[in-house]
C-alpha cells in the first residue's frame, strides 16, 4: 500500500487544507438522499436508529480485485484521528488514512435492475473493478 505522502503527491487535488475539515477546503463524505433513507432503514433494524451516539463508519481496507475496498458498519465509538462529517443529518465518521482514499466521495444507493446495494461515487479511484466493490489510486 502506498503511503499517504505518494498519496497526496500524486493526487493534487488533495492538499492540506482539503484533507483537514478545519483548514477551510470544504472536503467531506457526502451522502446521496437514497443512500440516506437506507442507512436510516438498516440503522432501526439493527436496533440502533433511536440512539445519536450511533453513526456510519465508512472506511477503505486492502483487497478486492482493483487492490482497494470500501467497508461499512455501525459505530458509537469516536477514535482519536478519525474523521468526522454530517450530510443530511447523517453522521459519518472515517479513519484519516481511509479519508484521504474518501475524499469528497458520495455515498449512493441503487435499486435498480443492474444491481441493489451501496456504492461510492468516488472521484479520487483512478479505476474500479466491475462489482463496484473495489478500486485503485
Amino acid at each position: 500500500m502506498q503511503s499517504d505522502t505518494s498519496i497526496l503527491e500524486k493526487n493534487s487535488k488533495l492538499t492540506e487544507s482539503s484533507i483537514h475539515p478545519s483548514g477551510g477546503g470544504g472536503a467531506s463524505i457526502f451522502i446521496s438522499d437514497k443512500a440516506k433513507a437506507k442507512v436510516i432503514n438498516l440503522m432501526n433494524d439493527a436496533g440502533v436508529g433511536g440512539d445519536p451516539s450511533y453513526f456510519l463508519r465508512v472506511s477503505v481496507v486492502g483487497g478486492g480485485c482493483s487492490g482497494l475496498s470500501y467497508k461499512m458498519d455501525f459505530d458509537n465509538e469516536v477514535k482519536p484521528m478519525d474523521q468526522v462529517f454530517e450530510d443530511k443529518g447523517i453522521k459519518i465518521v472515517c479513519d484519516l488514512k481511509s479519508f484521504l482514499y474518501l475524499v469528497n466521495t458520495e455515498l449512493e444507493f441503487s435499486d435498480g435492475l443492474n444491481g441493489k446495494g451501496f456504492y461510492f461515487n468516488n472521484p479520487n479511484a483512478s479505476r474500479s473493478c466491475g462489482c463496484g466493490e473495489s478500486f485503485a489510486v
